[in-house]
């Protein structure tokens, strides 16, 4: 069954599900966005394929502007995981990566979420204030902690990655 598009008229932006064949144009947006971790171009093929209900794709004119892919954790179905957050140069400073994420948590397949996760580094500010805006938005509760740590995880070759959570009173879907 084909997603509904939403559509921003504000910013002529179209929000939806990927498709595979979305798959190569993710992996340009990605690789464009620096300093984001590069993927497999298969890598971002599969999450447009497989995690499509949980990954979502912003487009003007057509064109690829944003992207964030996710998935509800295996063990905690009430629980997304936003792996990556991309927003093309030409795209930022509209608020793209809101947008992005309540469209994503207020579609129906996230009717059970009470939860998001995320990984952050402290020197990431845009990424601090996305979620604790989500948080703000929804009046949710924002907690973090060191979870992937630079010596243990990373060989000391990147920073330590703070695992987090917000926990929202309600599922956003069903508040949206």
């Amino acid at each position: 069954m084909k997603d509904m598009i939403e559509t921003d008229a504000q910013q002529d932006l179209t929000f939806r599900k990927p498709e595979a064949q979305d798959g190569s144009d993710i992996w340009e947006l990605i690789r464009s966005c620096k300093p984001l971790d590069e993927n497999s171009m298969y890598c971002n093929l599969i999450q447009c394929d497989h995690f499509a209900d949980t990954c979502i794709l912003a487009e003007m004119d057509g064109e690829p502007v944003g992207w964030i892919s996710g998935y509800l954790l295996p063990d905690a179905p009430d629980t997304l995981f936003v792996w990556q957050v991309a927003v093309a140069q030409d795209a930022r400073g509209i608020g793209l990566a809101g947008k992005m994420l309540v469209q994503l948590l207020s579609r129906e397949d996230m009717a059970g979420v009470l939860k998001l996760k995320t990984t952050i580094t402290r020197d990431n500010d845009a990424s601090w204030g996305l979620f604790r805006s989500v948080a703000d938005r929804h009046n949710a509760v924002l907690t973090d902690e060191p979870h992937f740590r630079k010596d243990d995880h990373f060989d000391g070759e990147h920073a330590t990655e703070h695992m987090v959570t917000i926990r929202f009173p309600a599922p956003v879907a069903q508040a949206a």
